[in-house]
């Protein structure tokens, strides 16, 4: 099975999530392991994930940034595809709006979708829409198994 992991580049247990789905026999895509951004067009190093996870701009500037930026578009289309390609998408908690966007794009489009519940859990009901809310990683493993037909 094709599986999408959808998460934030500060959540640890990620890497650990793609390694058992990769051991269990999924085909993992991997956000973590796309090529590194390189030296800009003067030179300059373009911003890590990490330094625009921490940028605030206004909305203007931001829409900007999307339209705009090549690496903006090249990730974007990068991450779309394999999402388009999946067959599940598994959601990572701690995460942001990014990785809930990838959730609810693979719900609308009738993957099989999965959240690992991590650490205190703020309530919410959209989250019925997911097919599976997990506790463990070994659930998570079990489920896609179950939903899967594997």
């Amino acid at each position: 099975m094709k599986i999408y992991v959808a998460s934030s580049w500060r959540n640890e247990l990620q890497p650990k999530v793609v390694a058992a789905l990769r051991a269990a026999g999924h085909e993992v895509h991997d956000f973590k392991q796309q090529e590194e951004p390189g030296p800009g067009p003067q030179g300059s190093a373009l911003p890590s994930m990490d330094d625009l996870s921490q940028m605030r701009l206004e909305p203007a500037h931001f829409r900007k940034l999307l339209d705009q930026h090549p690496l903006a578009r090249t990730l974007f289309d990068k991450d779309m595809g394999a999402l388009r390609a999946s067959d599940a998408c598994v959601l990572v908690l701690p995460c942001g709006r990014s990785a809930h966007l990838e959730l609810g794009w693979a719900v609308g489009a009738g993957k099989h979708t999965v959240a690992l519940l991590q650490g205190e859990c703020e309530p919410d009901l959209m989250y019925k829409m997911v097919d599976r809310l997990c506790v463990s990683l070994e659930e998570v493993v079990q489920a896609l198994a179950e939903l899967g037909g594997r």
